[in-house]
């Protein structure tokens, strides 16, 4: 049995692989022997390299395999393959480049290569006209940066790589850039890469001729691509039912087409529910960590200007622009003008162009660049020629873009702006009360007397800072309300000295037992605290605020108090004024204005607009299911046979019937006769669906 298991071994690879993982040093010999066949075999190799070869491949695979078990004997085994594959990967067979990278992977593994060569050499082999090959090399290249950086972070490795990505992305194979940069772009994602010097390398692509690689760096700057991949987390986290429960509590029961409508119904709803309870994503990191933005956004908004690529790819350049300039507020005066080209309201998406304006305002633009767009805007969208859902959108915008730049807002303009509060359109007129409301806490001194509403402490603090000019406080703006507070407690403690001799006299004197009404609410009390504030001077106010803000850490609850004393400014009346109201809620998640804005920023309606009547109609026919099964079936001994007279007499025309006998009497009958006729047909009916 042994000699013929020996006999066996040279030509059974995996046997002879199995045995030597076991007991290497046994069989030594027979190793040797094979790697001498490999050797025979890669000589012959690189006479015809484009010759496929399974014997070479099946060696290749074993020596891979059992590698770790001789590292004296197989110590210039990697670096051949490696060579082997540079000089040859163009022209060899797909299967035999497919093993030996396999094979380098696999010696990768066992930490017998070193990971920077091996990488750049996969990088230069995504050249290769073989998918299967750039999908194998990708998935390895991203699983293998993630295991070196995961105990620690290994810059050397990762410097290396990085200098070696530069040349990848401008390479003129436009299939190995995309990959190159794909990679970069999912070790960002899985924050692996996510240093400047990755974001930095990505902004080269920006300017690739290669439309893919532009498309995918933009995508990855804008955020635009990312997938649904947490939906499953989300909903074991929630407490709504998933699909799959669904599924399962309608599959357990009676199956019939009411249980099915049912269920269609319920997915729709989760479906609706998932979008609304998933937020939007954006990459706001990777902006942030760019190194010279002005530049940047300068150099892309020239390559906009002589951009030829699609529609949809110019539009992708002006929203990274104008996210650049109002994130990092910077100066690119010309990008205005050519936005201002597309404000029109038959443009193709005006609503995003609008957006990447908005975007692109802020507090240092000077107020005459941004007042030629407000007019374009109101000139072109804000006139009565003009639908009431294209003048909604317009003062939309022109609210967005004045909430980030209130300078460039003019009386005169604003004054026809708020004309139209009492516009027959309720879109229109509500969003020009919404601009009213804005200004109302911006600067109320713009608005007409009767658009003011009644003065709060708010609206007199309120004013628009001039151009450049910066209001910092050197205390936490309300903080005296703790210490109003405080002072309020120790007057408590102090009067509670006395309390258990006057509870015990009341006591005494109330021996019925009955209960004493103790009136207490925390409304009063912030009631006090606040009018407390309000008596006091504007300097007294600042000094209590910046001795408490000097004095102690304040907890997050203080900072919640802080933050109620403020919104509650924009209910309280003014000094001398009457109260506006008596009662305040605020909420917890008051929304708060962004970085970014989002499009329902700018195409909120807020009455629907009425569809026409085809699109009434295709509404309601898409409703409609078909109701074959329901209808009676009429059943006929003679299928073939003839209607009879009394279904002929259903289809004739009434002129034809008005002077038959059962028209003629059918107007005669008395009330009586009706009352009996109708009570027969209707138990004639139950007859009929009892059957």
């Amino acid at each position: 049995m042994s000699g013929r298991q020996g006999n066996k071994l040279p030509s059974n690879l995996p046997q002879l692989q199995n045995l030597i993982k076991r007991d290497p040093t046994s069989y030594t010999e027979e190793f040797l022997q094979q790697y001498h066949h490999y050797q025979s075999h890669v000589e012959i190799f690189t006479f015809q390299p484009d010759k496929p070869s399974k014997e070479l491949a099946e060696l290749v695979m074993f020596l891979a395999q059992v590698a770790h078990c001789y590292p004296e004997h197989m110590a210039s085994f990697p670096q051949q393959l490696k060579e082997l594959l540079s000089y040859h990967h163009t022209v060899l067979d797909a299967d035999l480049r497919m093993t030996f990278c396999k094979a380098l992977i696999l010696l990768r593994n066992k930490n017998l290569i070193n990971p920077t060569s091996l990488l750049e050499l996969f990088f230069q082999l995504l050249r290769c006209h073989d998918k299967l090959l750039r999908k194998t090399l990708y998935t390895h290249i991203v699983s293998d940066i993630k295991n070196v950086n995961a105990k620690h972070k290994n810059n050397k490795v990762n410097t290396t790589l990085q200098n070696f990505m530069y040349t990848m992305l401008r390479d003129s194979n436009p299939t190995a850039a995309k990959i190159s940069l794909d990679v970069m772009i999912e070790l960002y994602r899985r924050n692996i890469w996510n240093d400047a010097k990755t974001v930095n390398v990505i902004t080269t692509a920006c300017f690739s001729k290669v439309t893919k690689v532009l498309v995918a760096s933009l995508k990855f700057f804008l955020g635009k691509d990312e997938d649904e991949k947490q939906d499953s987390d989300s909903e074991s986290e929630d407490d709504v039912p998933t699909a799959r429960d669904l599924i399962m509590r309608y599959a357990t029961n009676k199956k019939n087409t009411k249980r099915k409508k049912k269920l269609e119904k319920a997915m729709k709803v989760l479906k609706k529910q998932k979008t609304k309870s998933k937020p939007e994503v954006f990459n706001f990191s990777a902006i942030h960590l760019i190194h010279d933005p002005q530049d940047f956004a300068e150099k892309l908004l020239k390559q906009l200007e002589n951009c030829k690529e699609r529609f949809e790819v110019k539009m992708m350049l002006m929203d990274l622009i104008s996210r650049l300039v109002g994130i990092h507020e910077l100066f690119l005066f010309n990008f205005y003008p050519f936005v201002q080209r597309f404000l029109q309201p038959h443009q193709r998406e005006v609503t995003k162009i609008l957006l990447f304006a908005a975007q692109a305002s802020h507090q240092l633009v000077p107020p005459e660049i941004i007042q030629s767009v407000l007019m374009t805007i109101a000139n072109n969208f804000v006139t009565d020629k003009n639908s009431g859902e294209v003048m909604t959108v317009g003062i939309n915008a022109i609210k967005e873009i004045t909430a980030r730049c209130p300078l460039a807002m003019t009386e005169d303009l604003l004054q026809d702006l708020v004309q139209y509060k009492t516009h027959k359109n309720k879109n229109v007129m509500m969003s020009a009360r919404t601009l009213i409301h804005l200004f109302r806490s911006l600067n109320p001194e713009m608005l007409q007397k009767k658009f003011r509403g009644k003065p709060t402490e708010a609206s007199l603090e309120a004013r628009i800072h001039e151009y450049g000019e910066l209001d910092a406080k050197d205390y936490i703006p309300g903080a005296e309300v703790l210490d109003v507070e405080s002072q309020k407690e120790k007057g408590g403690n102090q009067e509670g000295d006395g309390w258990e001799s006057a509870s015990l006299s009341e006591e005494e004197d109330n021996e019925d037992g009955e209960w004493i009404d103790v009136h207490h609410s925390s409304d009063e009390e912030q009631r006090e605290v606040a009018e407390k504030v309000k008596s006091m001077p504007i300097e007294e106010r600042k000094a209590k605020a910046a001795a408490v803000s000097t004095s102690r850490l304040l907890t997050q609850e203080e900072f919640h108090k802080i933050r109620l004393a403020q919104l509650s400014k924009e209910l309280n009346s003014a000094p001398g004024k009457a109260a506006k109201r008596k009662h305040i809620e605020i909420d917890e998640e008051e929304e708060s204005r962004g970085e970014l804005l989002s499009l329902r920023d700018i195409e909120h309606l807020h009455k629907k607009p009425k569809s026409d009547k085809e699109t009434r109609l295709a509404t309601a026919m898409a409703g409609k299911t078909d109701r074959k099964e329901f209808v009676k079936k009429k059943t006929r001994i003679n299928p073939f046979a003839s209607s009879s007279n009394k279904e002929k007499q259903k289809h004739k025309n009434f002129m034809m019937m008005r002077y038959s006998h059962s028209v003629r009497t059918k107007n005669k009958r008395s009330f009586r006769e009706k009352q009996l006729a109708l009570r027969d047909a209707l138990l004639k009916k139950r007859k009929r669906l009892l059957k």
